[in-house]
């Protein structure tokens, strides 16, 4: 009797010992844990993993299908940051995005500097730290000035730049920040850019105003060796 006790008790405790290491293996990391790229990770929040800086671990390859796989294989090996790797989730939405993405920042006729001050401005209503971290540096080296890289990050009154570029500023103000575009606005914008152009920015805008609502829900953070550049009330 006593032996079958102690048997009881001995499996009782082996079973809790496995129950809480699953537990443990299925929380993120604790921050500090040694698991971080540097020690910013340690102001991570609890429900922070440190190797994707959001919400979720990092996706298993293996259990992409083939058209995922080529997408996650074209990522910086041992990267698990960013939109890209979080859509891989999906199940399809990475493949069909990248695609999206890849014509209307490259094949859809935008000058450089147009699609980066787009996407900034997209950005900035936002308030996506993340993609405006890594876009600034982007969009000044596509020839968008310091200064119009300012008045879009501090909403700065739009005196004194470029009528151009402060169309498009006021485009991401209303269409994303205030969710409707003055008659007055949509005038400009259409005869200084046409119609073609318009559209493809707008859903620039758009496709990056997706993407902050996906960071912003898996609270995505910069990598720990970045310095964020946006300032976030």
């Amino acid at each position: 009797m006593r032996s079958s006790v102690r048997l009881l008790i001995l499996l009782l405790v082996i079973g809790a010992g496995v129950t809480l290491g699953y537990g443990l293996n299925n929380m993120p990391p604790q921050a500090g844990s040694g698991n971080g790229s540097s020690g910013a990770a340690s102001s991570f929040p609890k429900d922070i993993y440190p190797q994707t800086g959001n919400r979720l671990p990092a996706v298993n390859r293996d259990k992409l299908d083939e058209a995922a796989k080529k997408i996650y294989d074209a990522g910086a090996p041992g990267v698990d940051y960013g939109p890209q790797r979080l859509r891989l989730y999906s199940g399809g939405a990475e493949v069909f995005s990248s695609g999206l993405n890849d014509f209307l920042r490259h094949k859809a006729g935008l000058e450089p500097a147009v699609v980066e001050l787009s996407i900034l401005a997209a950005v900035r209503e936002m308030d996506g730290e993340y993609e405006w971290t890594a876009h600034e540096p982007a969009a000044l080296k596509a020839g968008v000035s310091p200064e119009i890289v300012d008045t879009v990050k501090y909403r700065k009154p739009l005196n004194g730049i470029g009528e151009k570029e402060a169309t498009i500023i006021e485009l991401g103000r209303e269409s994303v920040g205030k969710h409707k575009v003055s008659s007055e606005t949509f005038a400009r914008a259409l005869k200084l850019l046409g119609d073609r152009q318009l559209v493809n920015i707008v859903c620039l805008m758009g496709d990056y105003s997706s993407t902050a609502i996906l960071l912003n829900t898996f609270d995505q953070h910069v990598r720990p060796t970045d310095k964020p550049l946006l300032p976030i009330p």
